[in-house]
């Protein structure tokens, strides 16, 4: 049960995660500063740093609930579902739990808008997979512990995960690309991309 206390600090960062995202897609990351994003809350600059150790670590806030969701969701499944399979699901099945995540602090519209201003900053892209491989590496673990392989020892956790986080990325960046820019349309390309992997990787790609 939240106190007062911690219920007026939640509310207060996600106000503040909020008004960064805003900012960030409207009027771009670079151009935006800390003492912005503090005064569209009406907070300080020393408020804003309590919270978040700088814009970046604002700009990807949900996006790292949402990661800690799937990471756990990939410990929550079946222990007979194949490394892949448990991946796929995880991340399917998880989809609405997802959904409910991102709007308890920003409207799903905003959190996707969010992902168009990553892939098209440099500055945030690069973070992105700098954070993206951080959380190939914890998931991987995961898959070893699963599995009851070492992850050092053993290359299958880390390139099951390669290839699955590879997919997600030609996802992401392809669905950024698009016309239908709904959360339905990235989980429908995610589903159908992750489909493609055993032809791709083992297939015969030769029409004649």
């Amino acid at each position: 049960m939240e106190t007062l206390r911690e219920r007026k600090k939640r509310r207060t960062r996600e106000a503040l995660v909020r008004a960064a995202l805003e900012l960030f897609t409207t009027q771009g990351y670079e151009q935006t500063t800390v003492d912005e994003i503090a005064e569209a809350v009406d907070v300080s600059q020393r408020t804003f740093f309590r919270y978040f150790a700088g814009k970046e670590e604002a700009a990807f806030a949900v996006q790292e609930m949402t990661e800690e969701h799937f990471v756990a969701a990939v410990r929550a499944r079946p222990a007979q579902e194949a490394p892949m399979e448990a991946l796929r699901q995880a991340v399917l099945e998880g989809w609405e739990a997802i959904r409910e995540t991102v709007e308890s602090v920003v409207p799903v519209e905003l959190y996707l808008r969010m992902y168009r201003t990553i892939e098209s900053t440099p500055a945030l892209l690069a973070a992105h997979l700098r954070r993206s491989a951080a959380t190939e590496e914890t998931i991987a673990r995961v898959l070893a512990e699963r599995e009851g392989v070492d992850v050092d020892t053993d290359p299958r956790p880390r390139l099951t995960v390669a290839v699955f986080g590879g997919v997600i990325r030609v996802t992401e960046r392809q669905w950024s690309t698009g016309a239908d820019f709904s959360l339905e349309a990235i989980r429908a390309l995610t589903a159908s991309y992750l489909d493609q992997v055993g032809p791709a990787l083992m297939g015969n790609w030769r029409t004649t």
